[in-house]
């Protein structure tokens, strides 16, 4: 049986969960999940095999969207004097999931908040999916509805950062082809089964993830890794001379070569030698 080690002073612990080997549990989790006074959960039943595995059995207490708003002054109150660990199913709580009122108001209430950092299936993909990893951007689900869908694809499709959603099986296909449709035949990744026996992740462009997945829905959670978008063309020399010319019939030389340089990115100093050269051209 998990015993801990040292004891826990009063408050919330943040607690990582495995997303599929249970393996994955850290030492440190295993050791504060044993000695919780109570282990706020999303369903006691999945939580329970994982306090089964590491030997112990603790009070838990339902922690959802849907009661959220009636638990959370009990779990607060309780912290006073109690240790209180907050999991999700399966992976890094907060992420994709209900609590972050919950450290807010732990917080607000001078009580001690303490994570205990483990897996996390938007991370794990990012290291499977072979695609920029310098910046990214977290979208948690996608809406479901087709409309409020393609909105939520159009607000993101500028961003210059790979692009990390969940989505469940059956969804999988028509989320790939809105994605697209929205964003261009970007290449991406489908991972899933993260650190289970059948773990995979699947690349190629959107559209042609999408087909394979129209017939053949996976099952499970997945996570969609999408790559950023391709860097603008550089401006042509025509374009930008053309650009220029319009914009000295209406400002001073160094206002149209700043104007036409952030519009084209193209070098300030340079557009400002050929605006004097136009102009003297003109005058002439």
């Amino acid at each position: 049986m998990t015993t801990p080690v040292n004891p826990l002073t009063p408050g919330l612990y943040i607690v990582a969960t495995p997303i599929g080997n249970l393996g994955d549990l850290s030492p440190r989790a295993a050791e504060v999940l044993a000695g919780a006074d109570v282990v706020a959960v999303e369903d006691t039943r999945v939580t329970a095999g994982l306090l089964r595995h590491i030997g112990t059995k603790r009070p838990m207490t339902p922690y959802h969207d849907h009661n959220a708003e009636h638990v959370r002054p009990q779990l607060i109150a309780r912290m006073a004097s109690e240790v209180i660990a907050l999991v999700s199913d399966a992976g890094t709580p907060l992420i994709s999931d209900p609590g972050y009122k919950l450290v807010r108001d732990a917080r607000a209430a001078g009580h001690q908040v303490v994570t205990i950092p483990g897996p996390c299936a938007a991370i794990a993909a990012l290291t499977l999916a072979g695609l920029p990893t310098d910046r990214f951007f977290f979208l948690g689900f996608l809406p479901s509805k087709e409309q409020a869908r393609a909105t939520a694809i159009a607000e993101v499709a500028a961003i210059r950062a790979t692009l990390v959603i969940y989505e469940s099986g059956p969804r999988l296909s028509a989320c790939l082809a809105a994605l697209a449709a929205g964003l261009g035949d970007r290449e991406a990744a489908v991972a899933r089964e993260i650190t289970k026996r059948f773990e995979e992740a699947v690349t190629g462009t959107l559209s042609t993830l999408a087909t394979r997945y129209a017939d053949a829905p996976p099952r499970g959670e997945i996570v969609i890794v999408v790559a950023p978008p391709e860097p603008p063309a550089p401006a042509a020399i025509e374009d930008a001379d053309a650009a220029l010319a319009e914009a000295l019939t209406r400002l001073p030389a160094s206002k149209a070569a700043g104007e036409v340089a952030k519009a084209f990115g193209v070098d300030r100093k340079a557009l400002y030698a050929r605006a004097l050269e136009m102009k003297g051209e003109t005058d002439a």
